[in-house]
């Protein structure tokens, strides 16, 4: 028997070089394939937490939404300074999603407050440090939103240009240019011989008869304007600035001189007022339709100077006269201008406009509130060219022109808003021809007050709107 152990020796060595070949495959296999799994599952995963994370960043910023309208509610039903500042926000079935909490700052003019500015924060529970911030302002709309705003009827004559809201508790007819909406009170009223219609005819609340106009801008009826509410603000403007007396509250001229017929304040681009004391008025032969043929006293005769340069507190621009007032010059700031008669419960003042009324700056920090018991009126010897610029607000009268003979002046630029009691009107006309006042009228609204307006400037809603927000880091 022959043995070959060589050949033997040496299949047994190749089968254990195999064994361990497939070993070293199966585990270098074993360590790729748990690799490209670990990542793929890590990959799923981190996918899935991205996923999470993205959703929950939308509903951050839902949530935050959500606190500038919980903040809003509380505005508008008067609990903004016990509104909750930090509150959990749930879904429908009351499942707890997040929480948001809300800073506050405020703008205050005379103690009253103007202007709120809200930072939300809002996160979810999830993901509490996936937060957004949202910061809104909320104010109330004033009545520089409006051009005109009117308690009587009224008639817009063909060459006027309106751009801004005109609105009118009385009936409206409407032969200029509008380009906002013209609203009226009434539903139908009785268009007179004085308003163009002869014989009187019943018109509805809005109308027109020239083409000047767009009558898909007309609405009506529409809810009323409370001019009598104004009162009250014109009390408290003097019960602020007595305390201050020939600074900020001005007594009748009288009890300063006995010669007196009124206040002339210049307003300087510095930021302050000049005080002069009228002692001397020209007669001026005026028609009017409240008072028929009459005389005016409006044009500055003899005046001296009495006090200023005096300094506007920034804190609480007031200004009180208990007098009739010609004002004019450039306002810096924003400035609330009062004349009323409220010892004399028969005597009403009135506010002269005899010369320009301008800012220092038109990007939104100036702005003039003049407000008269009773008539706002352009006199006689205006500039042919006036520019005037403010909240005009005529609270017993109105705002207007007389006629004057042979006084036919070339154009009135108006940048703010016309609040006028009575009936407004600073353009005679006879047979189609004109006899007084001002060939061509303009009037812009200064959007910059509409919810910054001067101090006790009236507001035309009680609710505080949203008029803007951003996201910030």
């Amino acid at each position: 028997m022959v043995y070959d152990i060589p050949q033997r020796l040496s299949d047994v060595v190749n089968q254990k070089i195999m064994k361990g070949v497939v070993t070293t495959y199966v585990l270098v296999f074993g360590a790729i394939f748990s690799l490209i799994l670990a990542s793929t599952l890590g990959f799923i995963l981190l996918q899935f937490k991205q996923s999470s994370q993205k959703v929950a960043w939308a509903e951050s910023l839902h949530i935050a939404e959500a606190g500038l309208n919980h903040y809003r509610w509380c505005l508008n039903n008067e609990v903004g300074d016990n509104c909750a500042l930090n509150k959990e926000y749930t879904d429908a079935e009351g499942n707890l999603i997040g929480e948001f909490s809300l800073e506050i700052s405020s703008q205050t003019q005379c103690g009253q407050t103007t202007w709120r500015e809200i930072t939300s924060t809002g996160w979810t529970t999830d993901f509490p440090e996936v937060d957004r911030k949202l910061k809104a302002a909320y104010a109330r709309e004033s009545v520089a939103n409006y051009a005109y705003l009117l308690n009587d009827n009224v008639w817009a004559g063909a060459d006027r240009e309106v751009r801004g809201l005109y609105h009118s508790n009385g009936g409206i007819r409407m032969d200029g240019e509008n380009q906002s909406l013209v609203t009226s009170a009434k539903e139908t009223w009785i268009c007179t011989e004085s308003f163009g219609c002869s014989p009187p005819e019943e018109k509805q609340g809005v109308f027109t008869t020239t083409d000047n106009s767009n009558p898909d801008l007309f609405e009506f009826p529409v809810t009323s304007f409370d001019f009598a509410g104004i009162t009250v603000d014109l009390a408290e403007i003097k019960s602020l600035t007595e305390p201050y007396p020939e600074q900020y509250y001005w007594p009748p001229v009288t009890e300063i001189d006995p010669e007196g017929k009124g206040y002339h304040v210049v307003f300087n681009q510095d930021g302050s007022f000049d005080v002069w004391i009228i002692t001397a008025l020209q007669a001026t032969l005026a028609y009017s339709l409240e008072e028929g043929w009459h005389y005016d006293y409006f044009e500055i005769k003899e005046e001296y100077r009495y006090k200023g340069p005096i300094s506007i507190d920034p804190n609480c621009s007031l200004i009180f006269f208990e007098d009739n007032l010609w004002p004019e010059g450039k306002i810096k700031g924003k400035v609330t201008v009062a004349s009323a008669d409220l010892i004399a419960s028969t005597e009403d003042t009135d506010i002269i406009l005899s010369d320009n009324i301008n800012y220092t700056t038109l990007e939104g920090t100036d702005g003039l509130g003049l407000i008269a018991e009773r008539n706002i009126l352009i006199g006689p010897d205006s500039p042919d060219k006036m520019e005037l610029r403010g909240i005009f607000i005529a609270q017993k009268g109105h705002f207007g022109r007389n006629h004057y003979l042979d006084n036919i002046k070339e154009s009135l630029e108006i940048n703010g808003s016309i609040v006028s009691n009575g009936r407004v009107g600073t353009k005679w006309t006879s047979g189609g021809q004109v006899i007084s006042g001002y060939l061509k009228r303009e009037n812009y609204i200064d959007t910059n007050l509409i919810y910054n307006p001067p101090a006790f400037v009236p507001r035309t809603t009680s609710d505080f709107k949203l008029i803007g927000w951003e996201e910030i880091e």
